[in-house]
């Protein structure tokens, strides 16, 4: 049985205090919030170290834990008190408080160490949460999980030592089930599943990022996908989620292993690619410099960037690919487009339009010069939401130089699913598809209309090459490939329509439907297509992802100085898309 405390004793190791259980309650908050109370218990987790959490974690005694499983066991005790360490029984006095969802014991008087003890027993659990009930009665306890949990999400990892985790990979709902009432519960239901692997620290940018273990480096890596076999640690409660703090190192198994480039197909006579590039600016717009408007903050960090890049797109080994956010700035020797294609090497041209661009970005064409050619000027699409946006999309036609054959080509990047200013229609519907999904499917009816009322003839026709080549071309129109990232994913409206226009979602219908490009809070997707009309379908002999982006952590990007350049690993936040057509 056990004693009961006046709330502000402060008597003798075993001598009576206040359950820990009494203070948590069976709620959400504390019923002894505000009163000051002594406890007892055993330190299980001491986070009172440079860049902790400045306190410790505190349990009650096996044999002294209550019988009802509606309430916690354990408290954080936040102080920078001294005395005590894990596995030894404390005594002190405090406050309680709730903070941020967090019961805590703080304004500490009184800590005694009463001597080695135990630490209570680790409770089993087991992801997703039964019942879909958030753990409230676990909250600050020790708890094993012995079933393996993969890795969803590393977005944190280098900005505060966090790790998403789940029972399985997880899609972002809009990319298997259309927007509305059941994609809204599927996100629900994935929520209850997760877990964040905590590093027991509040540290911003910890050096070294914690994980895996001793530290992330480029060779030493935790992607997306890889798994843990099992966790034992203190359940949490930081920043509106629940998280583990490891009381042993995790053991990291690959689940994901980094994939070499797609194979070219030996029939492929064309190879096309697509590309996020993650906002590549090269100075302030007049090649002078540093700051920009988005991009790489400083010459060296642009070397970095452009490094990765180029290891990327060479990587690919296509002939024509489609990059987006690049820097509006023109297309001099200075501009971001003109320097990017001569460092991938002398052949290397491409291809833009100035008109109707307001964006500080816009999409545009790298081409292999030595296997394509430009047949005609570049056009854009400025009509229903583009007549006033700021990415229009880019519309070439490209001639094989091997054969008389040519295939027309759309660069496209859509509004993002960003709320900032958003109205009406394009705020976001609570149907898990984002902000602006209103402009995104006008944007694609307005291509889709475009592109059937511009349709060029499939018949012999005299172009210039841009390059100087000159003479008459016999180039067949073969069809048209939509590129480039739509921010949409596979399920919402926008594609919907693209695919009831007769467009194909290459990559989908060679890969099937665990295909992804993107990763956003713990949630794949694709959000980058490469997409055919019904006429140049049966000439696509292939087509895949390139997954150098995406699964691997962001700390691993450019702006790391530690990591070698020249790798295409985290180039980008989006993974490039390729098609071979045999023309």
């Amino acid at each position: 049985m056990l004693l009961l405390a006046s709330h502000t004793s402060a008597a003798d190791c075993g001598m009576a205090s206040t359950p820990i259980a009494h203070v948590q309650g069976s709620d959400d908050g504390s019923p002894m919030a505000g009163e000051t109370v002594t406890v007892e218990g055993i330190m299980t987790l001491d986070t009172r170290g440079n860049g902790g959490f400045q306190g410790f974690y505190l349990q009650q005694a096996d044999h002294r834990a209550d019988d009802n499983p509606r309430t916690s066991e354990a408290l954080f005790v936040y102080t920078q008190k001294t005395g005590g360490k894990p596995g030894h029984r404390l005594r002190l006095t405090g406050r309680v408080k709730e903070y941020h969802g967090l019961t805590e014991l703080v304004r500490i008087t009184a800590l005694r160490d009463c001597g080695s003890a135990p630490i209570p027993a680790a409770i089993e659990v087991q992801l997703p949460w039964s019942g879909g009930v958030h753990p409230e009665h676990l909250e600050n306890m020790h708890i094993a999980i012995n079933q393996p949990l993969t890795v969803i999400d590393h977005y944190n990892l280098g900005r505060y030592g966090e790790l998403t985790l789940a029972p399985n990979f997880q899609f972002t709902a809009t990319q298997t089930i259309a927007p509305g009432p059941d994609a809204v519960q599927l996100t629900r239901t994935q929520q209850a599943a997760r877990l964040i692997l905590d590093d027991g620290r509040g540290q911003r940018n910890p050096e070294p990022v914690p994980y895996p273990t001793p530290a992330l480096t480029l060779d030493h890596t935790v992607r997306a996908g890889d798994r843990i076999p099992e966790l034992r640690g203190v359940l949490d409660y930081r920043f509106g989620n629940w998280r583990l703090q490891p009381l042993f190192t995790p053991e990291f198994r690959i689940g994901n292993p980094r994939p070499e480039p797609p194979r070219r197909p030996e029939r492929s006579s064309l190879r096309i690619a697509t590309l996020n590039l993650g906002n590549y600016f090269n100075g302030d717009g007049d090649g002078e410099g540093f700051p920009t408007a988005r991009g790489a903050g400083s010459q060296a960090a642009l070397e970095r960037q452009t490094a990765r890049l180029v290891a990327t797109l060479t990587g690919l080994d296509a002939d024509i690919i489609t990059v987006m956010e690049i820097e509006n700035d023109g297309t001099g020797p200075e501009s971001a487009v003109a320097r990017l294609a001569a460092t991938m090497g002398e052949q290397w041209r491409f291809s833009v339009s100035g008109q109707h661009q307001q964006d500080v970005i816009r999409s545009a064409f790298l081409f292999d010069s030595e296997k394509v050619q430009v047949s005609g000027a570049p056009k854009t699409i400025a009509t229903g939401p583009f007549h006033n946006a700021g990415r229009v999309p880019l519309v070439q036609t490209f001639r094989v130089r091997q054969h008389d054959r040519r295939v027309r080509l759309v660069a496209s990047h859509f509004k993002s699913k960003s709320c900032r200013g958003a109205k009406g229609l394009n705020q976001d519907q609570n149907d898990g598809q984002g902000c602006f999904g209103a402009t995104r499917t006008r944007a694609a009816e307005a291509m889709i209309d475009w592109l059937a009322a511009t349709q060029p003839e499939a018949s012999r026709q005299a172009d210039a090459d841009s390059d100087g080549f000159s003479g008459t071309l016999t180039g067949t129109l073969m069809g048209t490939l939509i590129t480039g990232d739509l921010n949409s994913y596979a399920m919402e409206p926008p594609l919907m329509r693209f695919r009831t226009a007769g467009f194909v979602d290459l990559v989908r219908h060679f890969q099937g439907l665990d295909s992804y490009s993107y990763r956003y809070r713990g949630g794949a997707g694709t959000l980058d297509y490469i997409l055919a009309d019904a006429a140049l379908k049966p000439y696509v002999i292939s087509a895949a992802s390139w997954a150098v982006n995406a699964d691997e952590p962001p700390a691993l990007g450019y702006r790391d100085q530690s990591t070698p350049v020249s790798v295409p690993w985290r180039s980008s936040d989006h993974d490039p898309i390729v098609v071979d057509l045999a023309l």
